[in-house]
């Protein structure tokens, strides 16, 4: 029995949907280029059948290396089409990072654009498994018609990576299907006709089934940039009328930070999803009263099952510092050490669903898959109905005075307080028995600190085993590297590297 073309990533996400509304504007690029959805697809259908006359194979793996937001969305679905198995790597590796991983991803191909030339030049003739180098560039001259499909359902799609914050990244396995089900994240969020979703480069790696391929499934207009920090954002929201974003809290305290977006029309926006971090009260207050009109969304899921919990935080129907419920053929739980479900209780985070991943490649998987369960080591709690609030990772509590004790609550209480912009705490030493707490604090554009009076403020507001040891008034905060032009999660781990010291 044929298998439905439907359960190929590529066709389910564009060219059903380049058969149902053609003439629809599917993405705008940089505001210099747009295409339809029977554009895009037919664009895509080039790329797909350029990189068969190249000799790319159904099954075959191939690295891809993409800077270019149009090219990772153009190349990604090629290659799912065709039924190649896509190796997302990430342009802000380290290039001793991208030669290993490369080495151990079993790829045979190398898909790369002009902006990344000169590190593939540093790194091809270190690679002999590799026979193939394409020039993503030249993948221009295919026939529009749709290739032969191949790759569908559990067949995999493609290899994305964790952030390898302890050695290398990780190889995530995820199929058409895990991907598809993926895509299905705005059947629990409003959207309309006029739908627009902004992102920028981030796109590359989970970022692609999280957010291109939801936003062409649901047949919402793809706003894709380059750059998608607070300066850019200002420009672009106005100018595309984007009515959709998804980002971290860390993204609105540099935006909300300034008076540059003082003056600047984002009355479009109507959804934000919020995840990657805890979002505060103080936060949230910032980002309602200078977005109104905007829905405020919290989301809770990781590379190995993206978006799996999602609830909305501004209108009281998820509770602040949750995460919402499992979202529609999703599921979630909480076990004890033993492993047995707990409601109510703290234990680890358990994930189910046909987004899931398949395994991870080349590495032993079954300590976090459980049966039809991912545990990925976070912490968390779920009420009795169903409502997941993630507390965090237990590397990342302090514990002070024989209790234990989440960085969040401790910046929730800092972010209070007039002129902080925004503040990390962490636990020195690490790992420790007995820990004392050092707070770095940002302050707001036009506003001093003195650490001082922050201590006294704070006395006021919490218990012993929270006040901070020491507090640091610095111009910024350590932040991951998510390629939107905006910071990325707070990476409290280089804030006891950075200022540890100071606790003697």
């Amino acid at each position: 029995m044929a298998r439905s073309p439907y359960g190929n990533y590529g066709h389910a996400i564009l060219t059903a949907g380049a058969l149902r509304t053609p003439d629809r504007v599917a993405l705008t690029y940089c505001g210099e280029r747009g295409f339809t959805y029977d554009e895009l697809n037919r664009v895509v259908n080039r790329r797909a059948n350029a990189l068969l006359a190249a000799g790319i194979t159904p099954g075959q793996r191939v690295a891809a290396l993409l800077n270019e937001t149009l090219r990772v969305a153009e190349v990604y679905l090629a290659q799912a089409k065709i039924g190649a198995v896509t190796a997302a790597l990430n342009p802000y590796w380290p290039v001793e990072t991208l030669r290993a991983v490369v080495a151990a991803s079993g790829c045979t191909a190398f898909v790369y654009d002009s902006t990344v030339a000169d590190v593939v030049g540093r790194i091809r003739d270190s690679l002999p498994d590799v026979t193939t180098w394409i020039d993503a560039g030249e993948l221009a001259d295919g026939p529009d018609e749709e290739p032969p499909l191949a790759g569908f359902h559990d067949d995999p799609l493609a290899l994305y990576y964790t952030s390898g914050t302890t050695g290398l990244p990780k190889a995530v396995v995820h199929t058409h299907a895990s991907s598809l089900a993926t895509a299905q994240i705005w059947l629990d969020v409003p959207r309309g006709p006029g739908s627009v979703f902004g992102t920028g480069a981030i796109i590359w790696g989970i970022g692609f089934p999280a957010i291109v391929g939801p936003a062409l499934y649901a047949g919402m207009r793809l706003v894709l940039e380059q750059d998608w920090g607070p300066a850019n954002f200002l420009r672009v929201v106005p100018r595309e009328r984007v009515t959709h974003v998804s980002q971290i809290p860390s993204f609105y305290a540099a935006l909300l930070g300034s008076s540059e977006h003082e003056g600047v029309d984002l009355s479009s926006i109507q959804v934000i999803m919020l995840g990657g971090e805890p979002l505060t009260a103080t936060m949230l207050e910032r980002i309602k009263g200078r977005l109104p009109g905007a829905g405020v969304y919290s989301y809770y899921g990781q590379t190995e099952a993206p978006y799996t919990c999602m609830g909305r935080v501004d209108d009281g129907s998820t509770p602040l510092g949750s995460s919402g419920r499992a979202r529609t053929g999703n599921a979630v739980r909480i076990t004890d050490p033993s492993g047995a479900p707990v409601v109510g209780a703290v234990g680890e985070i358990n994930l189910a669903g046909p987004h899931r991943m398949a395994g991870y490649d080349g590495t032993d998987d079954s300590g976090v898959l459980r049966g039809d369960w991912y545990v990925g080591g976070d912490l968390g709690t779920l009420s009795a109905d169903g409502v997941l609030r993630v507390l965090g990772r237990r590397e990342d509590a302090i514990l002070k005075h024989g209790r234990w004790t989440q960085p969040a609550t401790i910046e929730e209480a800092v972010s209070a307080l007039d002129g902080v912009a925004e503040a990390g705490a962490v636990g020195v030493p690490e790992g420790a028995d007995e820990q004392r707490v050092l707070l770095a604090v940002v302050p707001r554009a036009g506003h001093s600190l003195e650490a001082a009076k922050l201590s006294l403020a704070l006395a006021d507001t919490l218990p012993a085993h929270q006040r901070p040891d020491h507090i640091v008034v610095t111009g910024e905060l350590p932040h991951s590297q998510d390629a939107s032009g905006g910071p990325g999660k707070l990476l409290r781990r280089q804030i006891r590297e950075q200022h540890g010291h100071l606790l003697g």
